[in-house]
């Protein structure tokens, strides 16, 4: 279909979600500055994308650094760690892959031989380690699907929320992932994507996701979920997550809490699709996680053009926090995790550190 991210020998090269769907365009990242500005300004987003794209800006940063001794270029990987830590605070996946590419890091420079020769080594495995990531987002993708799609009947109209599939992944997708496997199974399904606003990320990508791939989808605003769900026209909520806490507290695009009491007043399951790179179990609850604020902006224009008077105050939280007691299940790559989640997230989460 499309590349969301894609390594090349001198750049990180990323589908600009900005534009779509009205243009598919490509920007080249030949720099980790250029990334960091990327995940900053929304060219990629979603959780596990975030995440593989600032492994790949690191790898890049570090086969860019000029270096040459081990002092010099474990100053550039400091440096590269937290310029992209410093792009976005939600989403765990972010500081996961830098905590992952810094070990990676340290263990490749103290394996290594010395000099010259031990500084390209641990280039070539960095960005050997990057393209790792990559390829396990995928793999990890494509099993929560098979594990998630035993949840969904022959039939079922889902509703999901912001955009968990491939553009916010590797490729696959989380929600969305789950939706293919059902697909892949032969099951019928249809979806209401709603718009998503302030970004519109369901209106411009999870409908132009799912038309690509012949899922019949219907779109609605952010505010027909209940009445949808009043006439019996919804089966089901599925989402993806930015973090989620140790007690299964759930952080996602804003809006997202909305719909989980709604389909909580109405009898539905709400299902969140994530994999363990997005748990953070040092956190015990929600209220600890961070919400990034954005642009006033987003808010006031959509697609450049002002819909809001000049000058009225605006709230842009990016992100809002789900309770566990209104999600149903949660998905990822080791199984579902139900009810009491401190138990099944740290058993989940435990499988693949084994």
């Amino acid at each position: 279909m499309f590349d969301t991210i894609r390594w090349e020998d001198d750049a990180v090269v990323l589908i600009d979600q900005r534009v779509l769907p009205t243009r598919e365009e490509y920007v080249r990242c030949r720099d980790a500055a250029a990334v960091a500005e990327a995940i900053r300004d929304m060219v990629v987003r979603g959780a596990p994308a975030i995440g593989v794209t600032a492994a790949m800006g690191i790898a890049l940063g570090l086969k860019m650094s000029r270096a040459a001794d081990e002092r010099a270029l474990r100053a550039d990987m400091e440096s590269l760690a937290a310029l992209l830590a410093a792009t976005r605070p939600t989403a765990v996946n972010l500081f996961w892959a830098i905590d992952r590419m810094t070990r990676k890091f340290d263990e490749l420079l103290s394996e290594g031989p010395e000099g010259p020769e031990g500084l390209d080594a641990t280039r070539a495995g960095m960005e050997k380690e990057a393209l790792a990531i990559h390829r396990e987002d995928i793999e990890m993708n494509r099993r929560m699907g098979a594990h998630g799609e035993k949840l969904l009947e022959d039939g079922a109209r889902i509703l999901t929320h912001c955009n968990a599939g491939a553009l916010a992944t590797a490729g696959y997708g989380t929600a969305l992932g789950m939706m293919r496997a059902a697909v892949e199974a032969g099951k019928k399904i249809s979806v209401f994507s709603d718009e998503t606003r302030p970004f519109l990320q369901g209106a411009r990508l999870t409908a132009w996701e799912l038309m690509k791939d012949g899922i019949p989808v219907t779109l609605i605003t952010d505010n027909m979920a209940g009445y949808l769900m009043a006439k019996g026209e919804i089966d089901c909520a599925i989402v993806g997550a930015d973090r989620i806490a140790a007690n299964g507290d759930v952080a996602n695009k804003i809006g997202t809490y909305s719909v989980a009491v709604l389909a909580k007043e109405h009898g539905l399951p709400f299902y969140v699709v994530a994999p363990t790179s997005t748990f953070d179990l040092s956190l015990a609850s929600g209220k600890e996680i961070p919400i990034e604020e954005r642009s006033p902006n987003e808010v006031t224009h959509v697609q450049g053009v002002r819909l809001a008077p000049e000058g009225v105050s605006v709230r842009n939280p990016a992100f809002d926090v789900t309770p566990n007691h209104l999600v149903s299940a949660i998905v990822c790559e080791n199984g579902v995790a139900r009810a009491p989640y401190v138990e099944s997230l740290q058993r989940l989460a435990s499988v693949q550190a084994a």
